[in-house]
């Protein structure tokens, strides 16, 4: 995982230099949704250390793209939103999996169990850049 200010968004397939951008994910070869982006909400990371004391739980170990505050994303789930100017369609929760535990060595899957974040679909070629909202249409 690479932080960076500003990345290019590819309607239909994800981040660019993300791994459904270049066709290297688990499921690239496999039809379906909420691949193109994932969300998860900085309160939700903060809940997670609180009820788990010593996760110490930081954004870039959910492995999700983009890190949101003060927005409810389930409320997101099968509406099409913005962020900066790319449009997208929320698909559904992004649950943690044994994956990603077995990565960190870490209680993710208890700690972030209904509030992974979000799984969307990019409807629109643009950018996202640090400090965009996130804008229900």
């Amino acid at each position: 995982m690479e932080t960076v200010w500003r990345i290019a968004a590819h309607a239909g397939v994800g981040l660019e230099g993300d791994r459904y951008d270049t066709g290297t994910g688990e499921f690239s070869g496999t039809p379906g949704t909420g691949r193109g982006l994932t969300l998860i909400a900085a309160e939700a990371i903060e809940q997670a250390n609180k009820a788990h004391p010593g996760l110490d739980l930081t954004a870039a170990e959910t492995r999700r793209n983009v890190t949101v505050r003060g927005v409810d994303l389930d409320a997101l789930i099968g509406r099409e939103f913005r962020i900066g100017s790319v449009r997208c369609r929320g698909a559904r929760r992004a649950e943690p999996c044994a994956y990603l535990e077995g990565l960190l060595e870490k209680p993710v899957l208890t700690a972030l169990v209904g509030r992974g974040g979000l799984r969307a679909d990019i409807l629109q070629d643009g950018e996202i850049a640090v400090g965009d909202e996130v804008v229900a249409v």
